[in-house]
């Protein structure tokens, strides 16, 4: 077992805060275990024909909290646990509907636990983005979608039917969207990098773009309210 430490060539988000931090001595340790699965309960130091198993743990400046993460290396690469916080969902603004928050966080909690529903929460969180933001109703998913390809760009329509592709999604997606389907932990977490893509052009860019325009429009107002007084 030894402590390593990565070289400044990259950052990582901080799970509590999402601010962006340096991998550097002050922020980001890693501690590597090595054992040999063919001898029972040996643990050694020799990297060497062995399984690798890394406890990292991430300083945030921002916000001053310590996370722990559990990854795996090798032939155990599959592997990625999440210590502390138990979730690495992202935080996101409190204008978002909180059932749409609440699954979105589920479906990461469970993931290496089970991606099948993981993927279940993923499918029912999308369902509840279109419905809620785009207000479209549909017997299913598979008709939501199509109806929704009307109001968004072709590249993210294609994006969000691509969803189809994914295992055995496709030949489902007619049915209801919380039936239990096989699916493994990668096609899952695609599942939720895409739920986290569209909470961000929905309703972040939204709110950041309707925020930016209210502000130059007062600024606007108060210039223009000045300039009258003046006169």
């Amino acid at each position: 077992m030894k402590e390593t430490e990565e070289k400044v060539t990259e950052s990582k988000i901080c799970p509590f805060c999402n601010s962006a931090i340096p991998v550097i001595k002050n922020t980001f340790r890693k501690i590597e275990c090595y054992f040999n699965a063919n001898i029972m309960h040996r643990v050694t130091d020799e990297p060497i024909n062995t399984n690798i198993f890394n406890i990292e743990m991430l300083f945030c400046p921002v916000c001053k909290q310590v996370s722990f993460i559990a990854r795996g290396d090798k032939n155990l690469s599959k592997y990625y646990i999440p210590l502390y916080p138990t979730s690495l969902a992202k935080q996101f603004p409190d204008y978002i509907p909180s059932y749409i928050i609440e699954d979105y966080q589920e479906a990461y909690s469970i993931l290496n636990l089970s991606p099948k529903a993981s993927a279940t929460l993923c499918r029912r969180c999308l369902q509840e983005m279109i419905e809620d933001f785009w207000e479209i109703k549909g017997e299913n998913l598979y008709q939501q979608i199509e109806k929704l390809k009307s109001k968004t760009s072709i590249e993210q329509w294609k994006a969000i039917s691509g969803i189809r592709s994914i295992g055995n999604i496709g030949a489902h997606m007619k049915k209801d969207s919380n039936m239990i389907i096989d699916i493994d932990n990668d096609e899952a977490n695609k599942l939720i990098k895409l739920i986290e893509l569209l909470l961000n052009k929905w309703y972040v860019n939204k709110h950041d773009e309707q925020k930016l325009y209210n502000d130059i429009i007062k600024i606007a107002d108060t210039k223009k309210t000045s300039k009258s007084t003046k006169n």
